[in-house]
């Protein structure tokens, strides 16, 4: 699928695609992200609509709305919603249209910002974002772009905000690089050569991180242990690489300062809450959790269990498995309401035989279930028994014989 904007580089790699499509015997789709910022965005969309009927190319438009907070750029916001758009395309390729221009310039703004190693890497000729991620044309100029767009006798639309030198990119693009151009003739190739250097030390270091994170690197959460015992520049690399791993978003060198500092020297009982982007990090005995952020307000919960393998809850999902002499007696579930509900309060379990019962709170907090997770837990009914929780187990008196039949219930929690 190409990522279609309307603007000579995309046009022109939509020619050179259609050409090669007979030869090399691929299929052709075509994308265009409205980012409802210009008023004449819906124009451009039937252009490159009309412009995909002519080469008989399947064509999808989808439009992003973009939430500007203050102090953030909008041209981030849009490549961030793209991207999103991107990810969640049903096709092998994703193939963009950017070149050697574009790979300048980014390196510069990299530069200007004080961007580490993974920013001054540039953009990659292939990456993985759900389906592999290519750009053809990296290796082509723009002038040879237009230059073909010319010869082959191509149309294209101009994006207005292209010539607005109030973006950081169009200043660059327009005031500094022609002017670096003089002095410097090559520099595109130049700064390409030094982007994939920068891109093989970021390779390295994440291979660093790889060993660093053997043991310490568990899904979506990371032990503060690890973190305590490398140097500063290896635990910033290897808190880099874990949230590289999650999908966050990287932030700034100041801010992975402050959340080294947090997660490693707060006190042991500090509740550590730390917002980025659309994630969370929070703390719980001495382990990082990345979570993303819940927009959703969850209402009580009352669901009847009626033999199901799987049911899906506001905040994860329950699974069960049925096994000869484990988990709950489904003999004893048998022709009564099995619910799931959340905590209510007061709620007793009997997890060990010939034990007393123990209040519920007091059991969670010696099976190191996380506070945020506590009141989100589905907990297990059979009328007004409490017979299993996830993390801590089921009740004595409800659990499968040897030779009966039982259920064995495990919850994935999405906070």
């Amino acid at each position: 699928m190409l990522a279609l904007s309307g603007g000579v580089d995309s046009v022109v790699l939509l020619d050179i695609l259609a050409q090669l499509r007979p030869v090399l015997k691929f299929q052709l789709s075509a994308l265009y992200v409205n980012h409802q910022i210009s008023p004449n965005a819906p124009a451009w969309g039937r252009f490159c609509a009309d412009l995909c009927a002519r080469y008989e190319v399947p064509f999808t438009l989808e439009s992003v709305t973009l939430d500007q907070r203050s102090g953030e750029s909008l041209e981030a916001l849009a490549r961030e919603a793209r991207y999103r758009v991107f990810a969640r395309q049903d096709t092998d390729f994703m193939v963009l249209a950017q070149h050697l221009d574009d790979q300048a310039e980014t390196l510069l703004l990299q530069l200007l910002r004080g961007a580490g190693l993974k920013g001054l890497s540039g953009m990659a000729d292939c990456r993985e974002q759900g389906g592999a991620l290519i750009r053809p044309l990296l290796g082509a100029s723009r002038a040879v772009i237009v230059e073909y767009a010319g010869r082959a006798g191509l149309s294209w639309i101009e994006d207005e905000s292209n010539r607005d030198v109030a973006f950081d990119r169009n200043f660059l693009r327009h005031d500094v690089l022609p002017e670096l151009g003089k002095r410097f003739p090559a520099y595109r190739e130049t700064l390409a050569r030094s982007a994939r250097h920068f891109a093989e030390t970021a390779g390295l270091l994440d291979d660093l991180a790889q060993i660093d994170a053997r043991d310490a690197i568990h899904e979506n959460r990371l032990e503060v242990a690890a973190l305590r015992q490398l140097s500063a520049a290896r635990a910033k690399n290897l808190l880099r690489y874990f949230f590289d791993k999650q999908g966050m978003r990287m932030p700034s060198a100041v801010q992975l300062e402050n959340m080294l500092r947090q997660l490693t020297d707060a006190r042991p009982d500090a509740r550590i809450h730390i917002r980025q982007g659309e994630f969370e990090l929070r703390r719980y005995r001495d382990v990082v959790y990345a979570l993303r952020q819940q927009k959703q307000q969850y209402s009580e919960l009352s669901l009847s269990w009626q033999g199901e393998e799987e049911l899906l809850l506001p905040a994860g999902r329950m699974n069960f498995e049925r096994r000869r002499g484990e988990g709950i007696s489904l003999a004893l579930l048998s022709g009564k309401l099995v619910t799931l509900r959340y905590r209510r309060g007061g709620e007793r379990l009997r997890p060990v035989c010939g034990a007393p019962s123990r209040s519920l709170k007091n059991l969670l907090q010696e099976s190191a279930v996380p506070p945020w997770q506590r009141e989100r837990l589905p907990l297990v009914f059979c009328g007004d028994d409490l017979v299993f929780v996830p993390g801590v187990g089921g009740a004595c008196a409800y659990r499968a014989s040897r030779e009966e039949e039982g259920v064995l219930a495990k919850f994935t929690s999405f906070i």
